[in-house]
């Protein structure tokens, strides 16, 4: 274990007096299923809203704090990605939710199915659903290697049948993977000779781990830029989702046209304080994302060492990026009964954990883990997982 961190300090007490939804939606459980972490945020972002409140800047969105916010966001996107957008094809909106509600709406084809691997972040079903859509799930599969990988026959396939908008999510939620520029090569092949689109929803970029660098789908190639809708937040990265702020990035000339014309439709629901605090982290919030990255790095590492200790049975590959471990239980003994994994270690262990068929039929058997929690946290879930099973397997 590494030398003592302030983190370490954090205890489960103090995080249900916080009263966020993470740790107070299950009473007295050990809260691993929300995307939120337990670390606060940058100091930058809260000086920046204390300033806010303190000049009551309240109001809806004024035009200059939007302005800054998409000339940081530019400035961000080209010093850690080489990737150049100017802030005129840079939104605002509420959340990456709400930037892919406005491409399914504006953009894709009347009645067409949507795209997804699977397994996939679980709102991006159940939205496509609500809005009259058919799924089609493309399960992803494991190559060589046992690495994670999309299935690009399948969404060939997938686009045959009639899809038109496949989402890509990179770094991928819920199994951790950052594609490499070839895997986004590849994939812009398919969509391309398709004539498909691609909503690359980019919320995690900034939360990638060494030996692993981001690439936006959309810097690839022209051909990439000209089929895809980009959304990304400071959100994830700098743990601000409650801010409601997010940019939706534009990459051709047609898409900005019609975002153009859509301006208050795009932006409307964009948080002032929102637009100030992912100002200040992609500005400012680097040495503090830096700490974190390398403390949840640490978790990385400590969570296959626990499973290997007390649930040698479950299986998990190391995320490249995101906070969120991805573990495969189809193994354990099966004492559940009819609850799902999920079920059972809420109610036997008092552990709350994302159910993995939430994420599609790929995700059946498997359950979603946050990585975001200081190192005592995350092996008082496991020690009580393994408690849980072991009571209920003798």
């Amino acid at each position: 274990m590494a030398t003592h961190h302030r983190f370490d300090d954090i205890t489960v007490d103090d995080l249900v007096a916080q009263g966020s939804m993470k740790w107070t939606k299950m009473p007295g459980h050990l809260a691993a299923f929300v995307a939120e972490m337990d670390f606060g945020t940058a100091p930058e972002i809260t000086d920046a809203l204390r300033h806010m409140t303190d000049t009551a800047l309240l109001g809806y969105l004024p035009a200059a704090v939007k302005e800054d916010m998409c000339q940081a966001t530019s400035d961000y996107l080209r010093t850690h990605y080489a990737w150049d957008i100017p802030p005129a094809q840079i939104y605002p909106t509420a959340d990456v939710l709400s930037a892919y509600d406005l491409v399914l709406e504006k953009f894709a084809r009347a009645g067409t199915p949507v795209i997804i691997p699977t397994p996939a972040y679980m709102p991006f079903l159940t939205i496509t659903a609500a809005r009259g859509r058919d799924v089609i799930e493309v399960p992803m599969v494991q190559g060589p290697t046992g690495r994670w990988e999309m299935d690009l026959d399948g969404i060939a396939r997938a686009f045959e049948s009639g899809g038109h908008v496949l989402i890509l999510c990179n770094p991928h939620n819920p199994l951790g993977r950052v594609y490499t520029r070839g895997e986004l090569e590849a994939l812009q092949t398919v969509v391309d000779s398709h004539d498909g689109m691609v909503f690359s929803d980019e919320i995690h970029a900034p939360l990638t781990f060494p030996g692993h660098q981001h690439v936006p789908y959309a810097s690839v190639s022209e051909t990439a830029a000209t089929h895809t809708i980009t959304a990304t937040s400071a959100s994830k990265s700098w743990n601000i989702p409650g801010l409601k702020c997010a940019q939706l990035i534009v990459s051709n000339d047609s898409h900005q046209e019609a975002l153009h014309a859509l301006g208050y439709m795009v932006s409307h629901g964009t948080a002032t304080p929102g637009a100030l605090a992912n100002t200040a982290a992609y500005r400012s919030g680097e040495p503090w994302l830096t700490d974190v990255l390398e403390y949840i790095d640490i978790n990385r590492t400590l969570l296959a060492d626990l499973l290997a200790e007390h649930l040698p049975e479950m299986t998990y590959q190391m995320p490249e990026g995101t906070y969120i471990a991805w573990l495969d239980a189809t193994g354990l003994p099966d004492v559940k009964g009819e609850r799902s994994w999920a079920q059972f270690f809420s109610d036997e262990a008092k552990v709350g954990l994302t159910d993995g068929a939430l994420c599609g039929d790929a995700g059946v058997g498997h359950l979603r883990v946050m990585l975001c929690t200081p190192h005592h946290i995350l092996e008082k879930i496991v020690v009580a997982m393994a408690l849980a099973l072991k009571a209920h397997s003798t």
